[in-house]
């Protein structure tokens, strides 16, 4: 699997309804709901991208699209450990409405979904196989009800000559991460589309950098990495010898 996920949508009632109904998303409205959850960020329109393409941008970068009832947002910094510590501000922005959070990463296998109603946190589920259960808050949902009864076992396929040994958690994260996704928002990342899935891919998202005035600018975090790089001493290259030292040699 190589789903991620870093989403946040606030919406007038049922998420997945919602979308199915949505248009062209107006640009001024967008650029408003970003400036609303990002006081005193510098935002600056750049490449945008689709809901299918664009709930895990690179950092620094924004996806987002606002309609009336609904609006989306796909952005790396709501990747937390424990949703039910999300920024006081991005949940007040949620009175009166309903507020999801879904954020999923197959490199860890790690998943943490949440549901807010009228800023009230309902349900929190925050888990990965290396932490085991982080946050578990509220009720389960319908879509988790299978995976805690057991009925969804992880299943997982050693690598050649290992033994199997049992999955962390009784579940796989990501196979329910992607029916979390479905159910709370309309549309998967990996796996079968279903007749009724919002069709994300059709649905397109405005990209907007955004940046801490006060922090480094966006040409000297893209720098950075390269510094690093350029600062590393030059490789070294060794080979076995038959009687199992390594000898340093000129090359690969």
């Amino acid at each position: 699997m190589g789903a991620k996920t870093g989403l946040l949508v606030y919406a007038d009632g049922d998420v997945p309804g919602l979308l199915r109904r949505v248009g062209a998303a107006d640009l001024d409205r967008t650029a408003a709901m970003m400036r609303r959850l990002h006081p005193g960020r510098e935002i600056e329109q750049c490449e945008g991208s689709n809901l299918g393409d664009g709930v895990y941008p690179p950092k620094g970068k924004t996806y987002a699209a606002g309609w009336p009832g609904v609006e989306v947002i796909g952005d790396q910094e709501v990747m937390i450990d424990a949703p039910s510590e999300l920024p006081e501000h991005l949940v007040a922005a949620s009175a009166g409405r309903r507020l999801v959070l879904h954020a999923m990463h197959s490199a860890v296998d790690r998943l943490a979904f949440a549901v807010w109603e009228d800023g009230r946190l309902v349900r929190s589920l925050s888990l990965s196989p290396d932490s085991g259960i982080i946050e578990n808050i509220g009720e389960p949902l319908p879509f988790e009800l299978p995976y805690w009864a057991g009925d969804r076992p992880a299943d997982i396929v050693p690598w050649p000559g290992e033994e199997e040994e049992p999955y962390a958690l009784p579940f796989h994260p990501l196979d329910l991460g992607e029916d979390a996704l479905r159910a709370l928002c309309g549309f998967v990342q990996e796996g079968l589309p279903q007749p009724d899935d919002v069709d994300a891919d059709a649905i397109e998202l405005y990209g907007f950098h955004v940046r801490d005035p006060h922090g480094p600018s966006l040409a000297e975090q893209e720098a950075e990495p390269r510094r690093a790089v350029e600062a590393m001493a030059p490789p070294r290259f060794y080979t076995l010898s038959p009687d199992g030292s390594l000898i340093e040699r000129d090359g690969p």
